[in-house]
């Protein structure tokens, strides 16, 4: 029996429900912010494109306001600051608000001032624009692997209660394989941070497949998707969910990165909003507020047991 069968006999014999529900998150950044042009999209010039963040995030409220879904909206801060009005919309409509860094930054590239700093500056500068205060984080591009677990320290230290940046798979920008699929807590000297791992689910044994958000959505066939949902469902896990509002975009400026890049990126574009749409239709999607996710993180993990497979 794996980690997540025994977890979830234990969950049975507390009288904890095994029915979940799951979670939708948006990463509030634009297209250049993503990490695949960052090789060729200085952080000094973001103010010389044009942004296309507002109206594409405003289009992903009128669809969640038409399926009746809340969501949790993970801000970039350079996003808040320069758009207060979207931060205050997306508060105004219900949904919740959460930290997605200030500067995008790989969170194995900093040291922990610098990471420090940055999550600091993105949490009051969110926080001020929505005149309430925020409790969950997500690094950019899932950056906290088995080397940059210091992180969640500092997060509790900065008072995040929860984090969604653990991605239990092998990629080679992210992830930490040996990490659990369902919430679980972390113990860290200021307190318990609760965890929710990206969504995956598994086939032949003990290798696990990714899904449900992002480039898992818009790359892979509908029928992926829709079989890690079943797989997911089955198993009694969670499904944590996300996606870009760029992802909805398919008229937005072509940067001239790396083919490789440049495929990960603008594939797809034009089929993944009427995707969110059926991923989200199809099952009980809400914000991690109102998960109920933190009774079923039963499970406290010491992740130094990890090892090191998941250091980039």
């Amino acid at each position: 029996m794996n980690s997540t069968s025994r977890h979830l006999d234990e969950l049975a014999r507390a009288g904890i429900s095994s029915s979940v529900k799951n979670v939708i998150s948006v990463d509030v950044e634009d297209y250049f912010h993503a990490e695949s042009f960052a090789d060729v999209v200085q952080r000094s010039d973001w103010e010389s494109y044009g942004s296309r963040v507002e109206n594409n995030t405003r289009r992903l409220l009128e669809l969640f306001a038409e399926l009746k879904v809340e969501a949790t909206f993970f801000v970039l801060g350079w996003v808040a600051e320069r758009f207060p009005g979207l931060v205050q919309a997306i508060s105004a409509q219900g949904h919740e608000l959460a930290c997605h860094s200030y500067w995008h930054r790989l969170i194995y590239k900093l040291d922990p001032k610098e990471f420090r700093e940055d999550t600091y500056r993105a949490k009051e500068t969110i926080e001020q624009a929505a005149g309430t205060r925020i409790y969950g984080y997500r690094a950019p591009t899932y950056s906290i692997v088995s080397s940059s677990l210091w992180a969640i320290d500092i997060l509790a230290e900065l008072g995040f209660t929860y984090d969604s940046s653990i991605f239990p798979i092998h990629h080679e920008r992210y992830g930490i394989p040996d990490a659990p699929r369902c919430p679980f807590r972390i113990t860290t000297h200021s307190g318990a941070v609760l965890e929710y791992p990206i969504a995956t689910f598994r086939l032949w044994g003990e290798l696990n497949f990714p899904f449900g958000g992002g480039g898992y959505l818009r790359l892979l066939p509908w029928w992926y998707t829709r079989l890690g949902l079943r797989r997911a469902k089955s198993e009694g896990l969670p499904v944590i969910a996300y996606i870009h509002p760029w992802e909805i975009d398919p008229g937005q400026p072509s940067l001239n990165g790396r083919l490789t890049s440049r495929l990960r990126h603008y594939t797809n574009l034009k089929k993944t909003y009427t995707r969110l749409a059926q991923m989200v239709g199809a099952g009980d999607f809400t914000s991690f507020r109102n998960s109920g996710l933190a009774d079923f993180a039963t499970q406290t993990v010491d992740p130094h047991t990890w090892g090191n497979n998941g250091s980039r």
